[in-house]
Formats: C-alpha cells, sequence, structure tokens
C-alpha cells in the first residue's frame, strides 16, 4: 500500500514519447540490460515534463533486485550541489558569510586557514590537501568528515595561496559539511533533510550514516571482473557526507531540478551564485560555481556535474535556457553517464 500511495503522489506529467527517440535511448543502455549485470536509471525533463524515465538491469545482483526509478543510487560528487545549496541557505539566514575564514568554525586550524574562505571551499580555490593522498597506510576504518578535518590539522600549509588557482577539493566540500553543522547545531544529513529533503517531497533522499539511516530501494555498487561484477559498494572514503554520502533516485532528483528554476530553497540573487563561475586573483574565470560546472554543450549553456566512486557513476546535466535535464544513475564501475547524456541531448535538442 505505501508504494502505491508513493507512486500516485509522484506529481509527473508524460508526454507521449516517439518510438524512435525512446528505442535510441534505450539502445544506449543496452549494456546495462544484459542478464544478471548491475543496471542504470535515467530520466530526460523538458519544461518540467518527464519526456522519458526508464530503469535497466539490477540494482542489487546477489538478491536479483531489479533497478527502477525509484532506486537510490550513491550520488557521489554530486552530493556537491547540495551541500552547497546548505550554505547558501545558512548564508541567507545570516548564519555565515561567504567570506568567512575557516579558522571562525575552526578555531585550532592550522594558521594557513586564516586566509580559506567559505566562497574559495565551494567554487574549489581553497588549495586544500587532497585529504586521499593523507590517509595513513593500513588504514582500515572509514573516514568521516570529522577524520578529514584532523587529518588537515596536521598540515602546514596549502598546494598553494588561497584563491590563486584552482583544483578540484574533496577536503572543501567536507569542511563545508562541518561549517554547515557548527552554524546550524544540526547534524549535516539532519539539516540536508529538514531544509532540502522534506521541503522538495524528496522522500527517498539520504546522506547515509551506517547505524544511524537507512536506504531505501537502494542500489549497491559493482566492479566487472573476469566476466562477473564483484560488490565493490564501500571504500575507506564512502562514510564521508560532504563531498559524496547522498544517496536518491532519478525520480526523487526530478523535483530538485526543478526546484532551481524556483524560490522555494534560496531567492533568486543567492541561487545564482552557484552558477557563477568563480574569478581567481589574476582575473582568470574557472568553470565552476558553488556546486555545479559551468560550461556549454554545442553552443547551449550548460551547469552539470559528475560523481565517480567505487562502484558508482552519475550524471545530471541541465541546459537551463531550455529547461531541459537529463540525470543518469548508474551502479557499476566504467561507465561514462556524462557521455550517454551528451548522447541523450543530441537526439532531444538537435534531431
Amino acid at each position: 500500500m505505501h508504494r502505491l500511495l508513493l507512486l500516485a503522489a509522484f506529481p509527473l506529467v508524460m508526454f507521449a514519447q516517439p518510438n524512435s527517440q525512446a528505442g535510441a535511448v534505450d539502445a544506449l543502455f543496452a549494456p546495462y540490460s544484459r542478464a544478471g549485470a548491475p543496471g542504470a536509471s535515467v530520466m530526460v525533463i523538458r519544461d518540467g515534463k518527464v519526456l522519458y524515465q526508464h530503469a535497466y538491469g539490477l540494482a542489487d545482483v546477489e538478491g536479483k533486485a531489479a533497478a527502477a526509478t525509484s532506486t537510490n543510487y550513491r550520488l557521489a560528487s554530486v552530493t556537491k550541489q547540495f551541500t552547497a545549496m546548505a550554505i547558501m541557505i545558512l548564508a541567507e539566514r545570516k548564519r555565515l558569510a561567504y567570506d568567512d575564514p575557516l579558522t571562525k568554525f575552526f578555531p585550532g586550524y592550522p594558521p594557513y586557514g586564516r586566509q580559506i574562505t567559505i566562497r574559495q571551499l565551494l567554487n574549489h580555490t581553497s588549495g586544500l590537501k587532497a585529504y586521499e593522498d593523507l590517509i595513513p597506510p593500513g588504514r582500515t576504518a572509514q573516514l568521516h568528515d570529522a577524520d578529514v578535518l584532523e587529518l588537515l590539522r596536521h598540515e602546514s600549509g596549502a598546494y598553494f595561496p588561497p584563491g590563486s588557482e584552482w583544483r578540484y577539493s574533496n577536503t572543501g566540500y567536507a569542511h563545508l559539511a562541518l561549517i554547515v553543522e557548527k552554524a546550524s547545531g544540526m547534524g549535516f544529513a539532519a539539516f540536508l533533510k529538514k531544509n532540502i529533503f522534506d521541503p522538495l517531497d524528496m522522500a527517498g533522499t539520504v546522506a547515509f550514516e551506517d547505524g544511524v539511516s537507512a536506504v531505501a530501494h537502494r542500489a549497491y555498487g559493482y566492479t566487472e571482473r573476469g566476466g562477473g561484477f564483484e560488490r565493490t559498494d564501500q571504500s575507506l572514503t564512502s562514510a564521508v557526507l560532504g563531498d559524496g554520502g547522498i544517496y536518491s533516485s532519478v525520480e526523487d532528483l526530478y523535483h530538485w531540478d526543478q526546484a532551481l528554476y524556483s524560490s522555494k530553497l534560496v531567492r533568486p540573487d543567492t541561487l545564482r551564485q552557484a552558477f557563477t563561475p568563480a574569478v581567481l586573483t589574476g582575473g582568470r574565470k574557472t568553470a565552476y560555481g558553488f556546486g555545479w560546472e559551468i560550461g556549454e554543450y554545442r553552443g547551449l549553456a550548460t551547469v552539470r556535474h559528475s560523481g565517480s566512486t567505487v562502484g558508482f557513476r552519475t550524471h545530471i546535466a541541465r541546459f537551463p535556457d531550455r529547461r531541459f535535464t537529463v540525470i543518469v544513475l548508474i551502479n557499476r564501475n566504467g561507465a561514462d553517464p556524462g557521455k550517454i547524456a551528451d548522447q541523450i541531448a543530441d537526439l532531444y535538442l538537435y534531431n
């Protein structure tokens, strides 16, 4: 009964889908439809309408559970746009400012943290060292965001002066999750649920904490080896939430995508900053805002992000001028969901 109610409440209006486009999309996902193989979920959206949604293959190979459009995949770095939104919400509430230094929230941080701002964490210009390279040899316990902070407390400097260069940083987004907690007085996962997921009716989406929360309709991650698929669902860094710990489905991400055309979460002027490229101290523009890669595809402006972690590959590609979005979630290594998203855009925007 509960599942039936969820389906009845899902507010999507489907366009009639030309067989040629549907068949072409299905052909792109043929490798994910093989018997016994981990699969994928896809959704194509235009003007608030779902043009096509489908799932392929298995969410759980061992349990033989089929993937569905309600299946929740680990988003990996697609998580960063939600972490950034949490910071923007708190900025609007005057609980923090983008130019606050790290040391405002972490008083014991090494001196180099005095020059690093929240803005630089958001747009990957902080220069913070990659925490993945600082994990002690032989460690077997998963890291959490607080462990990332502790690793950086023992460093004496950054890769470069803050704001002078661009370097993608998972470390920065782990720090941002902890700043959300400091500024809000809530746990990061709880803040996301109360302030983003619940208001947008993203009922299945969760920043997963082992032993604290659960992921319903969960996909498990896999790697192809020796002609079969081995479950590779977790790594040492899988419990770090701020840079990649959210699970969601294409159905829930529909609500997220549509909210980004509205002021449901933050004001338009606040949201605009997420889609504005950072400018380095030398004047050069980057291709990154707050949690979003900014660019173009075949002459159309895009905001997008990929996610890659052990056993999962994800991508959301938005073409705001056309109000067109492609979401691709895959539960295996070796996939290229960004390329697939562009091929789907070709089918709908250029054919």
